[in-house]
C-alpha cells in the first residue's frame, strides 16, 4: 500500500492525496456507524429520528447516551452500540495515524541509511 523502505520518500502532494484517503474511508465508516445507531435506537427504543442521532453521535463521540432508555432491549442495544462505538473510534484513530507514522519512520529511517552510506 505504501512505498517501500528503499523508495524515496513521496512528495507532499501525494501525501496529501493518500492522507484525503484516509480521511474519506473515516468519514465513510462514521457515517455508516451513525447510521446504523440511529436506526437501532429508531427501533429498539422507539426515538424521534433526532433522539437518535443525538444519542448515536454522543455515543460515537466518546460522550455518552443522552436520556434513559424505555427497556431492557434497548439498554442491550445500547450497550452494544456502545462497545461497537469505542472501537470505531481506535480504529478511525488508526486509519488516520498510519500514513502519518509510516511518513516519519520512512523519514527517519532514510535518513539514518544516509547517515551510513
Amino acid at each position: 500500500m505504501y512505498e517501500h523502505r528503499s523508495h524515496k520518500v513521496v512528495p507532499l502532494r501525494q501525501f496529501a492525496w493518500r492522507m484525503s484517503g484516509h480521511f474519506g474511508l473515516v468519514a465513510v465508516l462514521v457515517t455508516l456507524s451513525l447510521g446504523a445507531g440511529m436506526i437501532g435506537y429508531r427501533y429498539f427504543a422507539r426515538m424521534s429520528w433526532v433522539d437518535a442521532f443525538l444519542n448515536s453521535s454522543m455515543l460515537l463521540g466518546g460522550m455518552g447516551p443522552v436520556g434513559d432508555l424505555p427497556n431492557y432491549r434497548a439498554k442491550l442495544f445500547a450497550g452494544c452500540y456502545a462497545l461497537y462505538a469505542g472501537l470505531i473510534f481506535i480504529v478511525s484513530l488508526s486509519v488516520i495515524m498510519a500514513p502519518v507514522v509510516h511518513r516519519v519512520l520512512h523519514i527517519v529511517h532514510a535518513e539514518a541509511a544516509d547517515d551510513a552510506r
